[in-house]
Order: structure tokens, then C-alpha cells, then sequence
């Protein structure tokens, strides 16, 4: 890069030290826009490494230069269709919700999915995914052993994907 012949790294490190809280200001007094305040010194600063002969000399020159530049990042940015366009509020009017209707069908094609189950097996399935009741007390509630609540849970589950498959469910 250009920009990095004859010491321009150091000068413009000097150059930020020396004039960034006034651009700064400068910058937030015409905006009341902290970020666009900073990004608008942070480009002034980008274009005094672009173009390094023309902060190199006397001070009082280069100042003016950097802050010709602030001023006309400025400019250019009310003339912006972002700026004519975009209207800042400190709250959001509304704040967006999430639509219900892919949860909604889904239940809808799980309960009628659980419907073509047997009637023993709908019910092991409920109270073991639903109700989140152990095998244990499945089998206590039932009134049946514990292997036969599992036997349920496994070709019910069974039952269920392939009733979900038909469906057009593929997970």
C-alpha cells in the first residue's frame, strides 16, 4: 500500500490522538447518533490513510482537511436514502410475535396421528411422552407388568411413525 510509505502508520496514529475527541464531538454534535458519529470519524480516519500527502504538513491544514471530510461524510448522509427513508424511534412500535399456525398443525396431525392407535397403546405412548410418567408407574396405573407397558411403548411408537410417515411426516 501506499499508505504505508513514509511513516504513515505513525502518523496516523498521531493524528487520531491528537484530533479523534474533537471529530468525535464534532461528529455527535451534528448527529446526536453515536454510532453513526463514530463511523463517520472512523471513515475520516480511513480516508487520511488513503490519501496520506494530504495530512502530512502543517497542523492547522491537516485539522481543517480531517474536519472537511467529517463535515461532508455528514452531508453525504442526510442526502441518503437511508436518511430520508428510515425514521428512528426510541421503542419499537409493536414487537413482532411468532406465528402459532406450524405448532397448531402439528398437533393437530399428532392428535390424529395417536387416534388410529389401539386404544392400549395410544395410552402408553400418552402417558409416557405426555404425561412423562415412568414405565413403573405406567404399569401401576394400568394394572398391567412392566414388560407389557414397554411392548406397548415399543409398537406404539412403531405404530405412531408409520401413521406419521402416511401423513407425510418424514422425520
Amino acid at each position: 500500500m501506499a499508505a504505508e510509505t513514509h511513516g504513515a502508520p505513525a502518523l496516523l496514529a498521531a493524528l487520531q490522538a491528537e484530533h479523534a475527541a474533537d471529530l468525535l464531538r464534532y461528529a455527535l454534535r451534528h448527529t446526536r447518533d453515536t454510532q453513526l458519529a463514530e463511523d463517520v470519524v472512523q471513515e475520516t480516519f480511513a480516508r487520511a490513510w488513503a490519501h496520506p500527502s494530504r495530512v502530512q504538513g502543517d497542523r492547522d491544514r491537516t485539522r481543517a482537511w480531517l474536519f472537511t471530510v467529517a463535515r461532508n461524510l455528514l452531508v453525504d448522509d442526510l442526502r441518503s436514502a437511508r436518511f430520508r427513508r428510515e425514521q428512528a424511534v426510541e421503542a419499537v412500535p409493536e414487537r413482532a410475535r411468532g406465528d402459532d399456525t406450524d405448532q397448531v398443525l402439528d398437533r393437530i396431525l399428532l392428535t390424529d396421528a395417536l387416534a388410529g392407535l389401539s386404544p392400549e397403546h395410544r395410552a402408553a405412548v400418552v402417558d409416557a411422552y405426555y404425561l412423562g410418567h415412568s414405565v413403573r408407574e405406567i404399569a401401576e396405573r394400568q394394572g398391567v407388568p412392566e414388560g407389557t407397558v414397554k411392548s406397548r411403548l415399543h409398537y406404539g411408537l412403531r405404530a405412531l411413525r408409520l401413521a406419521l410417515q402416511e401423513r407425510g411426516v418424514t422425520r
